[in-house]
């Protein structure tokens, strides 16, 4: 609009020439009257429609810099209005046959300037009017605008129409815009001292004004001005309006007429937020609560959509109120690329904001209020506005209030929830710890030639290491230790059916009948008989010992558990049994036996035989490194003509200094035999 606004403008000045200087228009022939005047529609009409048009001035609630920078182009079009008045009576001083030509050309420049400073005076008034006005204020706007430029151009036209016609459509016009001028709800948001200042600055405006009035008002009366008298009153017109807008912006800013209806709207807020909190407080699902935030939130802030994504990557909203998946989508992957998609924000200008504007959007302001207590992120609300300025602070405190409220409930909900399930976990694992506690050997086997210590320390109140001893025969002894993959009542229970099983299957053991029960045997059917309790997930690691003195050895298996430590009284060598074996349940069918080795040893009188879970070897320390085989062996090296229960105490002891006061890792469980050297006779 503006190349338009230009180009008739330039028409209009060469038609002004021509009429002031017809030695100059003799030749071309003298503009006709109506043509100056559509000239003149046409550049009024280019400018107005190009203020009206272009992207609001204002920005967020700052009015005061709005009509500092409407104060300042008036200002700056007066001095130049002033300027190229005195140099007209100058240059028609000492040039009086260019009188009329230098009257004429300062005439069309002053009035390009007015027109100009009546639209952006105008459309300043229209921006003040519309924040926070409703659709229906909108509307009206409309109508009075489609108006009162109708009646504007009509009167350019000069139609002859009488006064009696036109009175009832200028008192239209007045009562229309006392009406929405009395919607200018931005005064009621200025403190005291920027109330002054806008009044001085309404003043301003309008005495500024009053300038090119008495400059055109001047020259009406001037026989060498050549436009037409309807010019003359289109000006006088539209001047009549910009001024009536300013008087009526002075006279609302002094009275603050909406000033009642943002604090009736305040009370409104205040109390949802009320109801809100009593509402919330009786929620008694997550579901119930969030669906109270979200219909309340979008109630109280007047949203146009909005919706609630409870989940982190916002994939698809829990709740949703008129919002598209496009529109939504796009908002969520802008805000994610800004890296403010958990962060409170509020944005009142989305058509002016780069990121906003490239989605096309046809709303004018956002609240982002994410949900979130000390430790853990629920969600984030997004509320939406078809006005620009649609929301303010005062939204953003009382929205982070509902959410505060909200998520406060949620975390009692869920503490009430975690203290529940608490309590029944503390029942079960107080049944587990009793039936753990039932299944450990209450005393030990006691014979002369050997002697048994052990030790078990769980990491939790239930653990999954177990041992046991049962003596097959007056000079048998099995022995068996194991870990049961993970904790808990899972574990106890587990443990408990490795417990019944180890007993069942020694039944089988019948070495007076020539059938004693093989370690690797034993490993096969206990690995068969899980297969059918044992979940996919689990195994379970041991090692079984069947110690027999007559023999003066011991025969064992190991299924996938630690190695057994072994001090040799007549080598002097400390080892690890290095044997194959699989954890039970890991292989589930016939094949498991061909994965289990059997294998024999003879004792000597003060060996020494140290069993353990894992619990023991890869215990750590401060600086995360493990306790080790290696350091476990060195000590049994340096201890081995200790009895069993000062071997035992010692790796306690030196576990302890090596852990420093941590909490055990995993369950320690720990079993010492030492062979005596007085043996039984044959």
């Amino acid at each position: 609009m503006l190349p338009l606004a230009a180009l008739s403008w330039l028409a209009l000045l060469a038609c002004m020439l021509l009429r002031a200087s017809p030695a100059s228009a003799a030749w071309i022939g003298v503009p006709p009257d109506w043509l100056i005047l559509v000239t003149q529609a046409v550049f009024a009409a280019a400018t107005f429609t190009h203020e009206r048009f272009r992207p609001d001035r204002l920005r967020g609630a700052e009015f005061v810099p709005l009509l500092r920078q409407l104060l300042f182009w008036p200002g700056v079009l007066a001095g130049v209005c002033a300027l190229l008045h005195l140099a007209e009576r100058l240059l028609s001083a000492h040039l009086p046959e260019r009188g009329p030509v230098l009257l004429n050309a300062f005439y069309v420049i002053n009035l390009g300037l007015f027109v100009y400073f009546l639209a952006r005076t105008c459309y300043t008034w229209r921006t003040l009017v519309f924040f926070r006005a409703n659709h229906r204020t909108r509307r009206q706007w409309l109508w009075f605008e489609m108006l009162l430029g109708a009646t504007l151009l009509f009167r350019l036209a000069d139609s002859g129409a009488p006064n009696w016609l036109m009175l009832p459509v200028l008192a239209l016009l007045a009562g229309m815009g006392v009406y929405l001028s009395a919607h200018q709800q931005w005064v009621a948001y200025l403190n005291r001292r920027q109330k002054w200042e806008v009044v001085f600055l309404q003043l301003a405006v309008l005495g500024l004004m009053a300038v090119f009035l008495v400059y055109f008002l001047h020259l009406q009366q001037d026989p060498n001005l050549a436009g037409p008298l309807a010019q003359h009153a289109f000006l006088v017109l539209t001047s009549f309006f910009a001024g009536f807008y300013a008087v009526m912006g002075l006279l609302v800013t002094l009275f603050n007429l909406p000033t009642a209806g943002v604090f009736e709207q305040k009370r409104e807020e205040i109390l949802s937020m009320q109801r809100l909190s009593q509402l919330i407080q009786k929620g008694q699902t997550e579901k119930e609560v969030y669906s109270l935030l979200f219909d309340s939130a979008v109630h109280t802030m007047e949203a146009d959509a909005a919706w609630l994504d409870l989940t982190s990557d916002g994939s698809a909203p829990s709740l949703e109120y008129q919002i598209d998946p496009p529109t939504r989508q796009g908002i969520n992957r802008l805000l994610t690329d800004y890296n403010i998609g958990h962060i409170e924000y509020l944005n009142n200008d989305l058509p002016n904001s780069a990121g906003f504007r490239a989605l096309g959007l046809t709303y004018g302001s956002l609240i982002v209020m994410p949900l979130r207590s000390s430790n853990h992120h629920y969600g984030t609300l997004y509320l939406l506005k078809e006005l620009r300025q649609g929301f303010e602070r005062e939204n953003l405190s009382l929205l982070h209030i509902f959410t505060s409220q909200t998520v406060v409930r949620i975390d009692n909900l869920r503490l009430m929830a975690e203290a529940l399930h608490n309590e029944l976990v503390k029942e079960e694992l107080k049944i587990a710890s009793i039936v753990q506690q039932s299944l450990i050997p209450k005393t030990l086997p006691v014979d002369s030639w050997f002697e048994i210590r052990w030790h078990s320390l769980p990491a939790r109140e239930v653990g999954g290491d177990f041992y046991d001893f049962l003596q097959l025969s007056a000079s048998r002894i099995a022995i068996i230790i194991g870990d049961v993959s993970g904790k808990g009542t899972t574990a106890a229970f587990h443990v408990a059916q490795m417990k019944g099983i180890f007993h069942s299957l020694m039944l089988l053991d019948k070495p007076e009948k020539g059938q004693p029960l093989q370690p690797s045997k034993f490993m096969a059917m206990a690995n068969q008989a899980l297969s059918h309790c044992l979940e996919r997930s689990s195994f379970i690691t041991a090692s079984f010992y069947i110690v027999d003195y007559k023999d003066r050895g011991f025969a064992f298996a190991r299924a996938g558990h630690c190695h057994t430590l072994y001090y040799n009284a007549i080598t002097e060598e400390t080892f690890y049994f290095q044997t194959e074996g699989l954890g039970l349940g890991i292989i589930r069918d016939a094949s498991y036996e061909k994965r289990i080795k059997n294998m024999y040893y003879d004792y000597n009188p003060g060996d020494v035989m140290v069993m353990y879970t894992d619990g023991i070897v890869e215990a750590r320390n401060a600086q995360d490194e493990e306790y080790g085989e290696d350091r476990l062996r060195q000590l049994l090296e340096r201890s081995h003509y200790l009895e069993a229960e000062e071997i035992k105490q010692s790796i306690i002891r030196d576990l302890e200094e090596f852990s420093r006061g941590l909490p055990p890792f995993d369950d320690q469980t720990l079993l010492v035999i030492k062979f005596k050297n007085a043996q039984p006779l044959v």
